[in-house]
């Protein structure tokens, strides 16, 4: 029972957190222009560009890889610097699949150490009876 409630809590709370994510790139969603490359039927790229002015300039990358079985194992996301010209590391996630349970780990960029550093608290692990 309380593995059950857990497991439901940590699924609201990644729900959640994605939700809120979308939210914020919907703010834009009359300004972004999203281009999706496709690599033998499944997505392995996306970049999201932003109206500025009446051009497009570069707001986000987000970059899949997937193991033999087209499942996704890491996921990273970079922001355009303005500034720098460049894409900036933003954050990076990774699925590991045993059994019927996928551990999701979240990595935040530390430009100071210059390496994504984990974050605990939003690392999950779910049961998918689907697998």
């Amino acid at each position: 029972m309380r593995a059950s409630v857990f497991l439901k809590l940590t699924v609201l709370s990644f729900v959640l957190l994605v939700s809120n994510v979308t939210l914020q790139a919907r703010g834009f969603d009359g300004n972004l222009i999203y281009n999706s490359e496709e690599k033998d039927g499944v997505m392995i790229g996306q970049t999201v560009y932003k109206m500025d002015n009446g051009s497009l300039t570069n707001y986000m990358k987000h970059d899949y890889k997937y193991d033999d079985n087209k499942r996704m194992v890491e996921t990273e996301t970079q922001k355009w610097n303005g500034k720098t010209k460049q894409w900036d590391n933003d954050l990076r996630s990774t699925h590991a699949y045993a059994g019927k349970s996928i551990t999701t780990n979240y990595y935040k960029w530390n430009a100071k150490e210059s390496k994504y550093i984990l974050v605990p608290e939003m690392s999950v692990t779910m049961d998918n009876p689907n697998l």
